[in-house]
């Protein structure tokens, strides 16, 4: 450790909190050198295995030879690691630098961690979610089990205040300062509305170009990205400059030529978000930053993920710009004005937010664990986790919340768990699909059929001489070299076809062709998925959608297999089933019998049911009224009304209000024969209603709110309850002698009371008639004695008789 580092001095601070407390969190500047610093810093301390996580596999050979060199030695002695499909470790190991997901393996096998001393979380900010998981796994180990084991958390850009709080108050060691600085400029306008973001970060590398010295490190959203911006600078740099693409999907020589120095001329390395942490490119003193970063989203309510390409947080711009400065004093260009950072989030997402949380779902059963109980900085979000649970239950990996012998098997095999659950049951001759479906597509911009990848991956030459699409080599490889060790987990079985395995990852994706429609589908899942109208897979009747992209109205499918009914039937038949259907359809206006066979949402077959019970009818009915409404006749409405004036003075009745009447069977007696919109329409519910009032509560009604007022004539005049007061129309002369105001309900509600002339015409609206035969009766008297001069008008109308009769003409 000749070369003095930032975080040299703060590693005195680190070793102590350590032997003081077990647990720390540092928070070191990009480019401070803590990932190759502090592991061997520790070496004289801690008793045991170091294992140290990194978020990416070529960060974590990186990290090892960098060590290893520092001591002197091959990696795999002192210093080795640990990554899919590769190992570098002896019996003399003492760091073991590893990927995240390799950590979650180990404690799932041996929670006590025997052998380990420490376990360093370097670059957590990133917040993957094997880190976050390996975390809580972690910890809980270290307080159950292993209270001797030091953990450090080590971020360049985390909020360290929360972890700390999450590891118990840990100490915080903070590393100030960078190797060397770093000046930012920013553009001086906006980027011109609609212009693409490969010609402007193309430019903007010519200009840094220009205008500095030393290798150039330019961050973009993913391969689409770095292919087109290389293809334009290309013609547009001298031969001096040697452009140089890094990103996860290349084999890991082409990746360590980018890393590399060049022996001559100068260095454009166009990288993904693999370079932004635990790797140091020689030669590197400028970064060039699109402001781009593509995240994996995951949408419970449609179980769908899709790529999206999202403004970086400030947290990722400071982390890209520290990269100009890990070897020498560097310059950073952002691709956005200064005044636009301002609008950055603070920090990206964490994945446990974002992500499918199948995996996570399955080593928490495995642990035995529902989550809850765990030290997440971030808990999962229940909507997925709870997804992801009806997922691994679907693929019989989980029985009641528990974790089955079959998910116990999904958990040790290296894959998604509907591709280990394809693997694990339909055996070796899966490999090579799994490892497909696992990789980026081989074949670009070719039409959706997977059989075409298979037929890629297995003859490149020959697919390119018989198709028009160009084989992506470096993934065929991948591919190739994961079917080789997948094929070792799994045994052999009778050879299923393609189609029949992906109908085993994804059962919840199988498709069928709606009606009349060749491209659109309709998923077992529930969902909709639409095939390109021009691809030969939307001609299946069914098909198994492989990769979709995510649209939660009706999703794309991007990639698929043609499905055998007969393949369907052998794989899912104890879940086809016949179903009788009496159900209300909206298009017809009417109730539909139907006998249908279904697998899951999917109706393969659809049968008129002729002799279905006048019940089944009758629900059926009771659904379509529960579409239209109901339309209540006059009289229902009124009975209704009265009840409902009862209710709300107190009296224990029952809820006749639309929604109660619907939500129930109470209405189902009066429903049968009732098949089409019109007798719906036409349906009077008065006695429906009637049926739900027991003896006493009729009684109670016809007492306190009756359907009538009886006059003084003994004349029944109805009561209209529908307005803001119970009301009735009666002749004035009718009235005669009544002394005290009408009231209904227990709350004696008065009656509006519209008085009428002998000719039917309004006279007076009251709800106080001894108030109006004390006022202005008399008015109304004089008035009505003009105009009907042959009807009785006493003075006295409290005394008088009631009466609806004229005089006899010349009395």
């Amino acid at each position: 450790m000749t070369q003095p580092l930032p975080i040299d001095a703060a590693l005195p601070g680190l070793k102590s909190a350590l032997a003081r407390e077990g647990r720390a969190v540092l928070v070191a500047a990009p480019g401070a050198g803590k990932t190759t610093r502090v592991p061997l810093a520790l070496l004289d301390q801690v008793a045991g295995r170091i294992v140290m996580l990194e978020p990416r596999r070529l960060a974590a050979r990186a990290a090892a030879e960098r060590m290893a060199e520092t001591l002197g030695e091959a990696v795999g002695q002192t210093v080795g690691y640990r990554i899919r499909g590769e190992a570098k470790v002896s019996k003399s190991t003492r760091i073991e630098v590893v990927t995240e997901g390799i950590l979650t393996r180990m404690l799932q096998s041996d929670p006590e961690l025997a052998g380990i001393g420490c376990v360093i979380f370097d670059e957590f900010h990133e917040r993957s979610l094997n880190a976050d998981l390996g975390l809580a796994l972690t910890w809980e180990a270290r307080g159950a089990l292993r209270p001797d084991l030091n953990v450090v958390v080590m971020s360049a850009t985390l909020d360290a205040e929360p972890v700390a709080a999450l590891l118990d108050d840990a100490p915080v060691v903070i590393s100030e300062g960078r190797a060397f600085p770093v000046e930012t400029r920013w553009l001086g306008r906006p980027r011109a509305p609609g212009m693409r973001l490969e010609p402007a970060v193309a430019g903007l590398v010519e200009e840094a170009l220009a205008e500095t010295e030393g290798g150039v490190l330019v961050f973009l959203p993913g391969e689409a990205e770095i292919r087109r911006t290389e293809a334009l600078l290309a013609p547009r740099v001298g031969p001096d400059v040697h452009l140089r693409p890094l990103f996860g999907a290349m084999d890991f020589a082409r990746q360590r030529a980018a890393i590399a120095p060049v022996s001559s001329g100068r260095k454009v390395v166009l990288a993904s978000a693999i370079a932004e942490t635990s790797l140091t490119i020689e030669d590197i003193r400028v970064v060039v930053d699109a402001g781009r970063a593509r995240r994996l989203r995951f949408d419970p309510a449609s179980g769908m993920a899709r790529l999206v390409t999202e403004r970086v947080s400030r947290a990722e711009a400071e982390q890209r710009r520290g990269r100009a400065g890990r070897v020498a004093a560097g310059l950073c260009y952002r691709l956005w004005t200064k005044g636009e950072e301002g609008a950055l989030p603070a920090f990206a997402p964490p994945e446990i937010t974002v992500a499918d949380l199948s995996g996570l779902a399955l080593e928490l059963a495995l642990w035995g664990s529902d989550g809850s109980d765990l030290a997440f900085l971030t808990p999962p979000p229940a909507p997925a986790l709870a997804e992801a649970r009806a997922l691994l239950t679907d693929l019989g990996a989980l029985e009641n919340g528990r974790i089955t012998a079959h998910g116990r098997a999904l958990a040790a095999a290296p894959l998604h768990p509907r591709l280990a659950h394809m693997l694990i049951t339909a055996g070796s001759g899966a490999a090579v699909l799994a490892a497909t479906l696992a990789e980026r597509d081989p074949v670009r911009g070719a039409p959706a059929d997977l059989a075409l990848r298979l037929a890629a991956v297995a003859n490149p030459g020959r697919f390119e001489a018989d198709h028009p699409w160009p084989v992506h080599r470096g993934t065929v490889e991948r591919i190739r070299e994961e079917a080789r060790r997948l094929a070792r987990l799994a045994p052999g079985k009778p050879p299923l076809s393609p189609a029949a395995m992906t109908a085993l990852a994804y059962p919840d994706r199988i498709g069928l062709r709606r009606k009349g429609d060749d491209a659109r589908y309709i998923l077992s899942g529930g969902k909709g998925a639409v095939v390109n109208e021009i691809d030969p897979l939307g001609k299946s009747r069914l098909i198994v959608a492989t990769d979709l992209d995510g649209d939660p109205r009706e999703a794309r499918v991007r990639q698929g297999a043609p499905l055998a009914d007969a393949e369907l039937r052998a794989l899912y038949a104890d879940r086809i089933h016949w179903v009788d259907l009496c159900e209300w359809s909206r298009r017809e206006g009417r109730v539909i019998a139907r006998r249908q066979e279904r697998f899951g949402a999917l109706v393969l077959e659809d049968r008129h049911w002729p002799d279905a019970p006048p019940e089944a009818l009758a629900r059926g009915a009771l659904d379509g009224l529960r579409q239209i409404g109901l339309v209540l006749t006059p009289a229902a409405a009124r009975f209704r009304a009265r009840v409902e004036l009862l209710r709300r003075d107190g009296a224990d009745l029952p809820d006749l209000s639309d929604a109660a009447l619907l939500a129930g069977e109470a209405l189902l007696p009066w429903l049968r024969g009732k098949r089409s919109e019109a007798d719906l329409r036409a349906l009077d519910l008065t006695e429906a209603m009637r049926a739900q009032l027991n003896w006493e509560q009729m009684a109670l009604l016809d007492r306190l709110a009756p359907g009538h007022f009886e006059t003084p004539l003994g004349r029944r005049v109805p009561i209209d309850y529908a307005g803001e007061a119970p009301a009735i129309e009666v002749k004035l002369p009718e009235m005669y002698g009544v002394t005290a105001h009408p009231t209904v309900g227990p709350k004696r509600h008065p009656l509006r009371i519209s008085l009428l002339s002998p000719g039917m015409k309004p006279i007076q609206v009251t709800m106080d008639l001894p108030g109006f035969w004390d006022g202005s009766y008399a008015e109304v008297r004089k008035e009505m004695r003009g105009r009907y001069p042959r009807h009785p008008w006493p003075e006295n109308p409290r005394e008088a008789d009631p009466t609806t009769r004229a005089k006899p003409r010349g009395t």
